[in-house]
């Protein structure tokens, strides 16, 4: 009899919107939602651009966008696109013969800036032509920092009725010539009024959209922002696709990504570590541990929750609920499997024994999924 495996909460079903392809990933109606970030290395140097988008593969990323400032980095893209194991986004600014040679050198997308395109509204009946052709989606990506001049002027400043504005105008000029393969981005680097603009856009039409905070800062800061946006809109069921954007390596905007979707359960986490906050009820060195044991399970891949717990308060309540667990205290700690006490170890081998009960709990696991797993779709 296989396994029964129920689907996760979430706090709000999905928008419906329109279902478009990017490559061989689906963007948009009952896809999952999928992580994409963006290469930080010189399109034209054609080796480091795909290390780094083997990195980002590795790391969970779903989508690469590569950028096209310059002649040479446009012809790169026939290469790249056909070498990279996951769908190529050409970045377009300014020049719309880049979007051209995008489409026709295999790019699974474009994203187009209508803002700052050169005569963009001319070159659209071309451009849907085009990608038509050659089986390339698109992507409106509407910026704060780039809008029209036109819509500055109407509204004084990138509000989110200027974001909007623009988004909808720009997508009825493709839409009159039968083209819908797009998805739409109406990015800000504030919160408030990123999150608003997506909202409008959202009940405004059935749109795939592009999830995105625009300029949001360093690691830290960047990660707070785009949590909080993501959040507030994931969990009303907007967003099909989504970017994080840090002043950080490629890599970290992935994990990012994937942990903001893994939280809201609308990706299936793989490892998560419970562990205490900073608290004088502690009775070991709870960062350390956790640090230690997030690091030697790294490469976990499987839904695995290690609690790491170091008071008798919430400790062995915590433990118990995790798939694997440690309540610690007095210098020990007692190990749980399944809400079951499995071992009592001193503190200084709490942190091998975790690992290697958690590598044993992992194998277990993947052998039962690859053993006819069934999921649930409540």
């Amino acid at each position: 009899m296989p396994k029964v495996k129920e689907a996760p909460q979430v706090l709000r079903p999905r928008k419906k919107t329109r279902k478009i392809k990017v490559g061989d990933v689906y963007v948009g109606g009952d896809a999952p939602i999928s992580v994409q970030s963006m290469t930080t290395t010189p399109t034209h140097d054609i080796g480091a651009t795909l290390q780094q988008i083997a990195e980002l593969t590795a790391t969970g990323c779903d989508i690469v966008r590569v950028a096209c400032p310059r002649p040479e980095d446009a012809e790169a893209l026939p290469v790249i696109a056909r070498k990279s194991n996951i769908p190529v986004i050409a970045d377009i600014h300014f020049q719309p013969r880049y979007v051209f040679q995008a489409i026709e050198g295999g790019c699974a997308a474009v994203r187009v800036n209508p803002g700052n395109i050169r005569k963009f509204d001319d070159q659209v009946k071309d451009i849907c032509k085009a990608a038509s052709d050659y089986g390339c989606s698109l992507r409106i990506g509407v910026n704060a920092g780039s809008l029209d001049p036109r819509l500055l002027k109407k509204y004084g400043k990138a509000t989110p009725e200027a974001l909007v504005e623009s988004a909808i105008w720009e997508a009825s000029l493709f839409e009159e010539h039968g083209f819908h393969d797009f998805k739409i981005s109406v990015k800000h680097h504030d919160v408030v009024t990123m999150v608003r603009a997506y909202e409008m856009l959202s009940e405004a039409g059935d749109w795939p959209l592009h999830l995105g905070v625009t300029e949001a800062g360093p690691a830290f800061q960047g990660t707070i922002k785009s949590a909080t946006a993501f959040g507030a809109l994931l969990s009303q069921g907007i967003g099909d696709t989504i970017r994080v954007s840090l002043s950080a390596p490629p890599v970290e905007e992935v994990k990012v990504g994937i942990s903001i979707l893994q939280s809201l359960g609308l990706r299936e986490r793989t490892l998560e570590i419970v562990s205490c906050p900073s608290c004088g009820r502690a009775q070991v060195d709870v960062y350390t541990l956790a640090e230690e044991v997030t690091e030697g399970l790294k490469d976990v891949k499987v839904p695995l929750r290690v609690a790491v717990m170091g008071c008798v308060v919430n400790g062995p309540g915590e433990a118990r609920e995790a798939d694997l667990g440690c309540a610690s205290g007095n210098g020990k700690g007692q190990i749980f499997i399944k809400g079951k006490v499995v071992a009592t170890v001193p503190e200084d081998q709490i942190v091998e024994t975790l690992i290697a009960k958690a590598n044993e709990l992992a194998e277990e696991m993947g052998l039962e999924e690859g053993s006819g797993e069934v999921e649930v779709i409540a």
